[in-house]
Formats: C-alpha cells, sequence, structure tokens
C-alpha cells in the first residue's frame, strides 16, 4: 500500500479503494439502492435520528478501505491522515460549513493514546480542517472513561457502554456556546461513538453539529 502522492494512494491501490458514490443516507452516510438522490435517510436513521445535521464519508470500511484505517490507526501509518483529508472533504461534495466551525475529532482514552502515541481521528481533524480553512481544536472532548472495545457488540451495547465516557474540556465549554461543529473519527459503525461526542458537544449549547469519517462500516445486504 503506497502513500505519498498527491492523491494519496498508488494506481492498483486507488483502483481497489472502495470509496463511496452513488445513493447515501444524507444521516449517516451508508450507501443505499437506486440513484444518487440527495436528501435520502436509511430506516434506521429514520427509526432513531442521529444527533446531528448530516454525515459523510470517504470510504467503505472493507477491503483497501479497511487496511488504510487499520494501518492509520494500528499500524503508524500517519502519512495517511493527509491525502484522507483530502477525500473526506471531497465526500462531503456541496455541504457548506459555517466559517467558525470548530472541526473536533472523537477523543482517546489518554492510557490509549499513550500507547499508541497519537489519536488517530485528531490527525485526520487536522488534516480536514486545514482543506477547510477551519478552526482545529483537538481536545474540545476529553474521554474521561476507558472502555472496552466495541468490536462484537449490538448497537445497544455500544450505547449503554459508552454512556457517560465522554465531556467536554473545561477550557473550552464557554467558546463552544452556538458554534457548530464538525466532529471526524476514523469509522463510523453504529453511531454509538459519534452519538456520544455530539450529545456532549449539544449539552454544551453548540451550534449544528455535522460528521465526517474517512469510513463507512457498510450494512450487510
Amino acid at each position: 500500500m503506497t502513500v505519498g502522492s498527491e492523491f494519496g494512494l498508488c494506481g492498483p491501490c486507488w483502483r481497489d479503494t472502495p470509496f463511496i458514490a452513488g445513493a447515501i443516507c444524507d444521516s449517516c452516510s451508508v450507501p443505499l439502492p437506486g440513484p444518487g438522490e440527495d436528501g435520502l435517510t436509511c430506516d434506521a436513521c429514520m427509526a432513531a435520528p442521529p444527533p446531528w445535521r448530516w454525515a459523510r464519508s470517504a470510504l467503505i470500511y472493507d477491503g483497501t478501505g479497511r487496511k488504510l484505517v487499520l494501518a492509520l490507526k494500528h499500524g503508524d501509518r500517519q502519512e495517511i491522515a493527509q491525502p484522507a483529508g483530502r477525500w473526506m472533504v471531497h465526500a462531503m461534495g456541496d455541504r457548506t460549513l459555517a466559517a467558525d466551525t470548530l472541526v473536533a475529532p472523537v477523543p482517546l482514552h489518554w492510557t490509549r493514546t499513550i500507547k499508541r502515541r497519537y489519536n488517530q481521528s485528531a490527525l485526520l481533524a487536522r488534516s480536514v480542517a486545514r482543506q477547510l480553512g477551519l478552526s482545529w481544536c483537538p481536545n474540545l472532548l476529553q474521554r474521561v472513561r476507558r472502555t472496552e472495545s466495541l468490536d462484537g457488540l449490538g448497537r445497544e451495547e455500544r450505547f449503554a457502554l459508552l454512556q457517560g465516557s465522554m465531556r467536554i474540556h473545561s477550557r473550552h465549554a464557554a467558546s463552544l456556546a452556538g458554534r457548530p461543529v464538525l466532529l471526524v473519527d476514523d469509522v463510523l459503525t453504529s453511531g454509538a461513538t459519534l452519538s456520544t461526542a455530539a450529545q456532549c458537544c449539544r449539552h454544551a449549547g453548540s451550534g449544528e453539529i455535522a460528521v465526517a469519517t474517512l469510513a463507512r462500516v457498510a450494512k450487510e445486504t
């Protein structure tokens, strides 16, 4: 997997990377059948609307898309974040963000940050902020309780496990009032982690919230 060109991938890797295209859910970016119309909503988001206005993801979390995420997250391939930020901005299409929007990553617990040495979501958020010319706040949110891995858990279990696990950093609470936020993470699965982060922002009085992730776990068909 070669990352280093202007667009971030060598030719064969670019060909094999599952970029999201066509019809998607406006609320969670999951691919949908049919033509690429605007304003579509999947059944899950109609039943339980997420606490943000819209979400966009660049890749399907499968094949090369999954390899890219894991290389950034666990393989110390931090250089992936720069081109990945371009892909994420491209995935936003004509979605516009206010000039005072704050770009913030989903936080890691400090013990995981020490072990990993960096927060991959913070690297992605910085890249996205630079592409859009927006402010980046790497520590807007704090992970105050370490949770076990969410792998293999169902939707309800994920939401229950994450309850109370994050808060707004006291240093930024006052400046967040009324301010739009773009939350950034590496993968959107059930939405539990991003929902927890979004609810923290909303409870602190933030403005409109949007979501951008590098990858999206596609629903099985």
